[in-house]
């Protein structure tokens, strides 16, 4: 008895953002000092590690819950299910509802309520919550669903990933290229076949390196210091995931009775192009064997990092057939895995 997926969907704002966007962006560094190169190659030099030529940002009047929402309804459409019949909807996001122009996030009541109520849910038992677990919120989410489903409690679970990180980020900094704002959800249901979740597994780091991604002060020193934006420790948290990832992956894929040849794809967080191919080149490594090729899809080039939403909205595109080089077909082993704030990482092994 396991739990599977049933139902798949996404929302990816219609708003493209190229590189071009930053050209007039007065870029500094953590002391307020204006960056020496220019703007064109600070933007060249993103492209080259991050692999981002574009990213998508939410309209005006959206805000995540309402993306949230968007991508929560293609998956009920997609499972053909009734809203009615789900017990939890669990809602991964790190920063709440950010209204465009603002800096305070809101998050009374939960996002997931808000989706509830978006969605018309009469069922007062259908359960809805949040999770805050970094970028890797999605994972967790669909982890504890799973628990849910295994144990009775639940029959079916929606999992919602979405961010407007957009919203957060210092335009002084020019970590703030990485980011973007969509969706992705998915609904679980209990499977006493084949398919469905084999295994998982999730770690949090926190003694030396909860740091490495934080809320802080603008570069710019005119800037008001209590107002706060995403940052990070790039180079920590690329040592950080590589010291780290491979080997849950590994021992992710070891538990799930599955070998390193019968694996089919791996989607992994589009956190860095770089970043992730160095990920699974290592993972690989720990077996011993070459990386297959076309293994590893990649939208990061086009949609940037949305943190939570990467993986649903992936998976997505993938089972949608919007990726002509990747397909994903019943009896596929797939490995999903994350890094993110904490820091956290996880991943699941499943079977379609």
């Amino acid at each position: 008895m396991t739990s599977k997926i049933i139902g798949v969907g996404n929302y990816i704002p219609s708003q493209t953002i190229t590189n071009l966007f930053f050209d007039q962006h007065e870029f500094m560094d953590e002391s307020g000092k204006a960056l020496k190169q220019d703007n064109a190659t600070i933007a060249g030099k993103l492209k080259e590690i991050t692999g981002i030529e574009e990213r998508r940002y939410a309209n005006k009047t959206q805000v995540t819950s309402d993306l949230g929402f968007l991508a929560a309804q293609a998956a009920i459409e997609n499972a053909d299910i009734d809203p009615e019949t789900l017990d939890y909807i669990i809602f991964a996001h790190n920063f709440g509802d950010v209204h465009f122009g603002t800096v305070q996030s809101d998050t009374v009541p939960s996002i997931a309520s808000r989706v509830k109520n978006l969605l018309k849910i009469k069922n007062n038992f259908c359960v809805a919550y949040d999770v805050l677990f970094g970028c890797p919120g999605w994972i967790e989410g669909m982890i504890q669903a799973h628990a849910f489903i295994k144990s009775g409690i639940a029959k079916r679970c929606l999992v919602i990933g979405a961010e407007t990180l957009s919203r957060v980020v210092d335009i002084h900094d020019r970590d703030s290229m990485i980011y973007a704002d969509g969706a992705g959800a998915a609904i679980l249901k209990l499977s006493n076949d084949e398919s469905g979740i084999k295994s998982h597994i999730s770690g949090s780091f926190t003694l030396k390196e909860k740091d490495y991604l934080y809320f802080g002060k603008s570069y710019n020193n005119d800037s008001n210091p209590d107002i706060k934006y995403i940052k990070m420790n790039g180079r920590k948290i690329y040592e950080f995931a590589l010291s780290n990832v491979p080997g849950a992956m590994k021992k992710c894929l070891d538990e799930s009775g599955y070998s390193i040849h019968q694996l089919d794809k791996i989607i992994i967080h589009q956190a860095n192009e770089k970043m992730d191919e160095a990920i699974v080149n290592r993972f690989y490594q720990l077996y011993d064997v070459p990386v297959p090729e076309n293994i590893m899809p990649m939208v990061i080039h086009k949609l940037g990092n949305s943190s939570v939403a990467t993986i649903p909205s992936l998976l997505t595109m993938i089972l949608n057939n919007e990726l002509p080089q990747h397909t994903i077909k019943k009896g596929n082993v797939v490995l999903f895995a994350s890094v993110g704030a904490g820091m956290n990482v996880n991943a699941i092994v499943y079977r379609f």
